[in-house]
């Protein structure tokens, strides 16, 4: 398994460690981390900071497998699915912990499902779905939106400003649009029109 493979790998065996720091209730948690009125356990600033880590790592696998010519079918699979594993578990977990609506999250997998689904019939075609400039957005603000929630809104929260939340919003609309965008420009994998 080469480098880039493995970064990967390490991606995923973060999801599971970040999971239990942010959902199980252990005793042994030091205290949160207070400043005045803002307030962050400490099991929620670990979950943060290995899903920034995680994150962080999606750009640098890819980049070392196509800069030393490294890239592998298994690369391939696993890279998205590292990805949509990522966005997915933390996303269900924050709607558990009450920080995130629901439909902004069925929005949001849907959206991965839906266009994985198109790649895989474009590929029967012998086509390729290439990664939109949307697509690219929708990743930095989804994960812009996590980290906000994860961090309690910090700084924002000292301002009233709830980015947090507004964060959240754009990134259900931006998923959402880069989807539906997806779609018009990939029509033609589906037969909707004749070219």
């Amino acid at each position: 398994m080469n480098l880039p493979n493995r970064i990967t790998v390490a991606r995923i065996c973060l999801i599971p460690v970040m999971m239990v720091f942010l959902l199980v209730d252990f005793s042994f948690y030091p205290n949160p981390i207070v400043w005045g009125s803002y307030e962050l356990p400490f099991n929620q600033l670990v979950a943060a900071i290995i899903f920034i880590i995680a994150a962080s790592t999606d750009g640098i696998d890819g980049y070392l497998a196509r800069k030393n010519n490294l890239v592998t079918d298994l690369g391939k699979l696993l890279d998205p699915l590292a990805d949509k594993l990522l966005v997915a578990a933390i996303l269900i977990s924050l709607v558990q912990m009450g920080k995130c609506e629901s439909w902004i999250v069925i929005i949001i997998i849907s959206r991965e499902f839906a266009v994985t689904g198109l790649r895989q019939i474009a590929l029967l075609q012998g086509k390729v779905v290439a990664a939109s400039s949307w697509g690219k957005i929708k990743t930095v603000v989804q994960i812009i939106a996590i980290i906000a929630m994860l961090i309690n809104n910090f700084p924002f929260v000292f301002i009233s400003l709830p980015f947090d939340v507004i964060a959240t919003w754009a990134a259900g609309l931006i998923t959402l649009y880069s989807g539906i965008d997806y779609f018009v420009k990939n029509k033609s994998v589906l037969n909707l029109t004749n070219s």
